[in-house]
């Protein structure tokens, strides 16, 4: 694992980009696993500006998103598959039909996206403050597949900010790929930023690897990069 720790927010996701902009110019076919949150969008950021001033193509990647909400409408204004359209997908010249986001409540669809998700050469990954990743919550088992995951409080708190602050209105429910799934992935990105994910990070780079964290289980991916700020690496020792 790979740790870089950047002067800011700006900084981290340039360089973030900068590893993107290389494995798409390289292999032009490239199947890149995404994220949603507020971490990667300066990321999706400099994508954008950088294939409208510098040509880079997308038009021949393939994208499989992590998670979505169970019972929200695609359309609806929060949902993952919104968000990544008005983020990422509508600024570069992706074909839409090469763009995944999984859906659905049921252990068919959680199959059917699993069966899809194949070959990623970079997963994208942010942090939640209780160390998970996607919505693999902890205690979710290392080996486990796409699944349906009950939200916990904490995660659906920290996601009260995009449903006008009212935790009622957030969904209790996710599909979300499973650790096993993202650990198939043959590079992983990894961006946080801020203080409030300084002892996730702690746990993730310094800790055992542990069920109770789940992105602990990174340390044992052959090549996982991480790009974070000043605040968020606070509590690292190392």
């Amino acid at each position: 694992m790979k740790v870089v720790v950047c002067e800011n927010y700006d900084d981290l996701s340039n360089k973030a980009f900068e590893v993107i902009k290389e494995q798409v110019v390289e292999k032009p076919n490239s199947v890149l696993g995404l994220a949603t949150g507020s971490s990667p969008v300066g990321m999706y950021q400099d994508m954008i500006k950088d294939h409208k001033e510098n040509g880079t193509s997308y038009k021949d990647v393939s994208t499989y998103n992590l998670d979505e909400y169970v019972g929200i409408d695609r359309k609806d204004p929060q949902s993952y598959y919104t968000f990544m359209n008005e983020n990422l997908f509508s600024g570069i010249d992706i074909d839409p039909n090469n763009t995944h986001v999984p859906y659905g409540n049921t252990k068919e669809d959680c199959e059917k996206y699993e069966d899809a998700v194949n070959g990623v050469d970079i997963q994208v990954l942010g942090i939640g403050q209780n160390g998970h990743i996607g919505f693999n919550e902890p205690g979710t088992p290392f080996d486990e597949p796409t699944h349906i995951v009950d939200l916990t409080e904490n995660t659906r708190e920290a996601n009260a900010r995009f449903f006008d602050n009212d935790i009622n209105k957030v969904p209790t429910q996710a599909i979300t790929q499973g650790i096993g799934t993202i650990m198939k992935a043959k590079k992983i990105l990894l961006v946080a930023n801020g203080a409030n994910k300084a002892d996730a990070l702690k746990a993730m780079i310094e800790g055992d690897v542990n069920i109770e964290c789940p992105a602990s289980v990174l340390q044992k991916h052959p090549d996982v990069i991480v790009f974070i700020d000043k605040e968020a690496a606070s509590k690292l020792s190392k």
